[in-house]
């Protein structure tokens, strides 16, 4: 049973614990169903630096070679650098070894497409459905795959986000900058960028071996090392990013953690200002502050499910000038899209640059807000009956029933309530002009939801 509940199988890829649900013959089924969807081809692999990320590149390198397939390993590397290297490399697809923000026992595989974006949800239940099947397309000796190398993805990735961002303004500012890699994958390039730019840069947590010194979801609670260092050093920003390099969060001057949400406001703020039509496009549980940046630039929001490549596909059919989520994703389609932390950090250091602030003046300029984020272990039969259940309880309150449900209140004030795409947990964000009324709609819908459920 402990299997079923930490196998987690959907558009964000297949994800579970090292040794019980994340097994090898798992691995290897994934990759067999993966070679016969693509019908053979190029697959490029990269992988974040979790002690058990050799053994799933192992794994996935046989699945694919007996279905013919042939695989370009770019090594450790942040997630969007493989999404970068499927398309510098014309490959037919990509896989992403990574659970993200998960502690280090979890592993995943996310399933890239040609053009270097991960599965759509139609795409991601084609791949399953091969995967239950289980034709796979065996191929005889002679016409098995072969595995080759690339060691310069990085530094491709590295050069466009340079050649993207005004490097002059930022090398005039000179900025002091702290990053906390968390031992994660992005620690061999960040630092490395941000000295590029012109920045003097303190680097913590920057081995990348896997080892996280704190949970690797970049959020306020997780970061009070950064905040220590950013004050002791007297930096004028700290940048915290998660296990494989696609979310970012900011810590101010004055040593305080503000919080994801402002990662892509402020990214946003500075796409926006492009010469490029196009509108901002995001997910439901982001917060208004996005809405505020599109006011301030006269851009449309456009609002997607939750998960990067529901906001990317939105993104690609509208021609956004920029996009993300609020976890700290932030999507610049002039480079690639993907979320992409290294981006954000180019994007918020050109931004204080050119509006000659620091980062606390430039949250400052936000209208004042509080969001809160909650979770409830939910088991997947029955978080939909959570969600029909606070339906009910705000029948006649404006809704969008587009994921799971989101509930407009007076004075701009919002829930939202959704099965998470990756774990068995309801997740539950609320949003008002101060914390007390924000904990209050959040804690109301958790514990209708708790009801229901137990």
């Amino acid at each position: 049973m402990a299997g079923i509940q930490t196998l987690k199988i959907g558009v964000s890829g297949v994800r579970g614990i090292v040794g019980q649900s994340l097994t090898p013959q798992l691995i290897v089924g994934f990759a067999e169903a993966f070679g016969t969807y693509l019908g053979g081809g190029v697959v490029v692999i990269g992988r974040d630096p979790r002690p058990s990320g050799e053994m799933v590149l192992n794994a996935l390198m046989g699945g694919l070679l007996s279905t013919g397939c042939s695989v370009i390993d770019v090594g450790v590397c942040p997630t969007p650098t493989v999404q970068h290297a499927v398309v510098d490399l014309a490959a037919d697809g990509g896989i992403a070894i990574t659970a993200s923000h998960h502690p280090s026992e979890w592993n995943a595989l996310k399933f890239c497409r040609e053009d270097g974006v991960f599965l759509n949800q139609y795409q991601a239940e084609e791949l399953l459905n091969v995967y239950h099947q289980g034709a796979f397309a065996q191929r005889p000796h002679h016409a098995l795959g072969r595995v080759g190398s690339d060691e310069g993805a990085i530094n491709r990735h590295l050069s466009k986000v340079l050649a993207a961002v005004d490097r002059d303004a930022i090398a005039a500012m000179a900025p002091k900058v702290v990053i906390d890699s968390v031992n994660g994958a992005g620690a061999d390039c960040a630092e490395g960028l941000l000295e590029k730019m012109g920045c003097e840069v303190v680097a913590i947590n920057d081995v990348p071996n896997g080892r996280f010194p704190r949970e690797p979801e970049p959020i306020p609670a997780n970061l009070g090392q950064l905040r220590e260092a950013v004050r002791e050093h007297g930096a004028d920003i700290g940048f915290a990013q998660d296990a494989d390099g696609d979310r970012l969060s900011v810590v101010s001057a004055a040593g305080e953690a503000i919080g994801e949400e402002f990662t892509l406001a402020f990214a946003a703020d500075v796409m926006a200002e492009r010469d490029a039509p196009g509108p901002l496009v995001t997910n439901l549980s982001t917060s208004r502050m996005i809405d505020e940046v599109g006011a301030r630039h006269g851009r449309e929001v456009i609002r997607s499910k939750v998960g990067e490549v529901h906001v990317v596909e939105t993104m690609i059919a509208t021609g956004a000038v920029g996009g993300g989520e609020g976890n700290g994703g932030v999507i610049d389609p002039e480079l690639h899209y993907c979320r992409d932390n290294l981006a954000a950090m180019a994007l918020i250091l050109q931004g204080m640059a050119w509006r000659g602030c620091t980062v606390g003046e430039w949250a400052g300029s936000f209208a004042p807000a509080a969001i809160v984020k909650e979770k409830l272990s939910c088991p997947a039969g029955k978080t939909q009956r959570a969600v029909l259940a606070l339906v009910r309880h705000y029948e006649g309150r404006e809704m969008d029933l587009t994921e799971g449900v989101k509930v407009f209140f007076d004075d701009g004030a919002w829930m939202h309530a959704r099965p998470s795409n990756t774990e068995p947990i309801l997740r539950v964000i609320a949003e008002a002009d101060d914390h007390d009324t924000a904990r209050w709609l959040c804690d109301e819908a958790l514990e209708l939801a708790r009801c229901t459920i137990c």
